[in-house]
């Protein structure tokens, strides 16, 4: 694993956690010559084992669970099942301590079978987990559906832990006209519902309407725990007219004016509120992407993303922070870009991209420090406006981390380009004749043959550390849309409208039609409005991601979970600080990073700098 020049804290704390894991509390310094302060430790979700079961063929059951962020090494699992309400009975004959995921054989799926884990912490088992039933007689998928009320299309789902029990809830919105927004529980159970009002009717995604929400590369909603108090809140731009959870109405003269809330997860009552800076209110309301990040390092903080158009075309663009204390909102800074020449893009990422423990802001061409100041522009480098970018560990031989951009339209003919995430140091490009708009780039392990990973657009597939073109038949390399990992090796699988591939650089074929692992048509799911799945995330399972999906009808969630084994033992994404602040942001979907080198050849990361 790649290692920061700073100081590194190893972390175990004395208890019981949530779901049956122990942790046990000693702490190990070292000095840091550049930093001389001991290594931030953020408080994140005490989540559960999030055992989920899935009949994988007509004779047997994936069941998987989390390794969690703070388990000792050496944690072991025992898998419990329970048929038709009976005894619980141990499958598994001796401690497994691979990976958190076991295939049942033996079970008559012509019942009902509920499945729980026990943690085994030095020789002891702890208290069981929270279970899974899988229905008698259930289906033959890699899916757990959750109901949803009627209702219109979902663009965009976000997750976090409302009612405090350990595992993630999902709050909607609904594309209708007005807008609104939905909450519920893991289990499928509504708790609430928030009407956006008449300045949400207004769906024009370059100058929406003051309380619209998800359109064009917006959306004005996010979800966490922003006073770690247990509970997550939800986190939405307000205006006139909205209706919260509790009946209460929100009333303004001025339909421009807009606010930034904080709702209870638990109700959808509103708790309280801070102004949006007004200095472009005279161009009319702020559409905004949402986002959370750690950026004093042990507090999370509201991140907005804000624009509004000019009346001679142009936009402006303003960066704002706050803090929830669990009884205000408090604004912490704005940034304000003005002529500075900044180019951002269609996706935000807030990550900690020098490894001090404090997450940055950052954006296609540009990156703000936590404090809100400009750390460095890329425009002195060449960068204009394109739509996607990733950072990532992607050369593991390399300290710190590397961003990859596409361009858009550049005149100097530059189509993409490489750097270090945390200087903005230009480590190669490809610039060819002419321009072009450049769409869609992707990041991730996909070729075992290279060390690292790979980048990719339309022009090509290189592996990033070397800028070696590895797949130079446009026709035959992946498409460059969203990854998921999924089948159980180490590389990132694909997700492109709606099929989930395997790309495979030693398999030749006539065409980029790639073999495909699983089509979420074939279970009745549907792609939400922007092309794809509502949300992206390791939501329970072991390490492995799930894709969220509705059907037809918009009155389910299909969530789509691996059904493959793994051997290999990763502690939950969710509880990996780059990839948990990655779950609050949508804009244009991308993509998840954890802050190590996830891929063939990985080391075994080391344990997070997290406390729950």
């Amino acid at each position: 694993m790649k290692t920061f020049t700073r100081l590194r804290v190893a972390i175990a704390v004395t208890g019981l956690l949530a779901g049956g894991g122990a942790f046990a509390v000693s702490t190990t310094t070292s000095h840091a010559e550049d930093l001389g302060a001991q290594q931030l430790v953020r408080p994140m979700e005490d989540l559960g084992r999030g055992v989920v079961a899935v009949r994988s063929s007509a004779t047997a059951v994936q069941v998987g669970w989390r390794l969690l962020g703070l388990d000792p090494a050496g944690t072991g699992f025992n898998v419990y099942r329970s048929a038709a309400g009976g005894a619980w009975t141990k499958l598994n004959s001796q401690t497994l301590t691979g990976g958190t995921n076991f295939t049942d054989t033996t079970a008559n799926l012509a019942q009902s079978n509920a499945y729980r884990v026990t943690a085994v912490v030095n020789g002891a088992e702890q208290s069981p987990s929270e279970a899974f039933t899988l229905s008698a007689d259930h289906a033959e998928e890699p899916a757990v559906r959750i109901p949803l009320r009627d209702g219109g299309a979902v663009k965009f789902v976000w997750t976090g832990d409302l009612d405090g029990d350990g595992e993630f809830d999902y709050v909607i919105d609904r594309q209708t006209s007005p807008q609104s927004i939905e909450a519920y529980t893991g289990k499928g159970e509504f708790l609430w519902e928030v009407d956006l009002g008449p300045n949400s009717t207004n769906q024009n995604n370059i100058e929406p309407g003051s309380a619209t929400i998800d359109v064009g590369h917006n959306d004005g909603v996010t979800v966490y725990d922003f006073n770690s108090d247990g509970y997550a809140e939800v986190a939405l731009k307000i205006a006139d007219g909205v209706t919260f959870g509790d009946g209460q109405t929100w009333t303004h003269a001025n339909d421009s004016r807009q606010w930034m809330a904080i709702l209870d997860g638990r109700t959808g009552a509103l708790l309280n509120y801070s102004s949006v800076p007004q200095d472009y209110l005279g161009d009319g309301p702020m559409a905004a992407r949402f986002g959370v990040g750690y950026l004093d390092g042990v507090t999370p903080s509201l991140v907005a993303y804000m624009k509004n158009r000019r009346d001679d075309g142009g936009f402006n663009l303003m960066i704002a922070a706050w803090k929830w204390s669990g009884q205000s909102l408090t604004q912490q800074w704005k940034w304000l870009r003005g002529g500075t020449d900044a180019p951002d893009g269609h996706n935000t990422r807030i990550i900690d991209v020098d490894g001090d423990g404090r997450d940055e802001i950052a954006e296609i061409g540009f990156v703000l420090n936590g404090d809100g100041t400009l750390r460095y522009s890329l425009a002195g480098q060449g960068i204009v406006h394109g739509d996607r970018f990733h950072i990532a560990d992607m050369d593991p031989s390399r300290p710190g981390l590397e961003g990859y951009g596409v361009q858009q339209n550049n005149a100097s003919g530059l189509r993409e380009y490489y750097y270090d995430a945390d200087t903005g140091a230009m480590i190669w490009q490809h610039v060819l004749p002419g321009t072009g708009d450049i769409g869609r780039g992707m990041a991730g392990d996909v070729d075992p043959r290279f060390p690292g990973m790979e980048v990719w657009s339309f022009d090509g597939l290189y592996n990033a550390a070397s800028n070696q073109l590895t797949e130079p038949d446009t026709s035959l390399r992946p498409w460059p849309q969203l990854g998921l990992w999924w089948d159980g090796d180490a590389t990132m699988e694909l997700l492109n409208s709606g099929k989930i591939e395997k790309w495979n650089p030693a398999d030749p074929r006539p065409t980029n039609s790639l073999p495909r692992l699983e089509t979420v048509g074939n279970f009745g799911a549907v792609t939400a409005a922007q092309g794809g799945p509502t949300l992206v995330a390791d939501l329970f399972g072991d390490w492995r991601e799930e894709a969220v999906y509705t059907n037809a009808a918009f009155d389910e969630l299909i969530i789509f979970t691996t059904d493959r084994p793994s051997d290999i033992r990763l502690y939950t994404l969710a509880h990996n600080p780059a990839y948990r602040n990655a779950m609050t942001l949508h804009g244009y979907m991308q993509s998840h990073h954890v802050d190590y080198f996830l891929g063939a050849g990985m080391s075994t990361p080391s344990r997070p700098a997290i406390t729950y």
